[in-house]
């Protein structure tokens, strides 16, 4: 199995809620999560730029 099919179990600091209502995941969870999805994540610990598509 990838790590891209692999279920993170959620925990307490993993996210925390917009004032939109959205689900945000914080770097922890992201770092735990062991990829970059390319989304352009708010928190996102890989250094990724949706704008240039690349990485820092």
């Amino acid at each position: 199995m990838s790590s891209f099919n692999k279920k993170i179990p959620l925990e307490e600091g993993d996210y925390y809620l917009t004032p939109e209502g959205f689900r945000c995941f914080t770097a922890k969870y992201l770092l735990k999560r062991g990829y970059c999805c390319k989304s352009g994540c708010r928190h996102c610990p890989y250094g990724y730029d949706r704008k240039t598509d690349s990485f820092n």
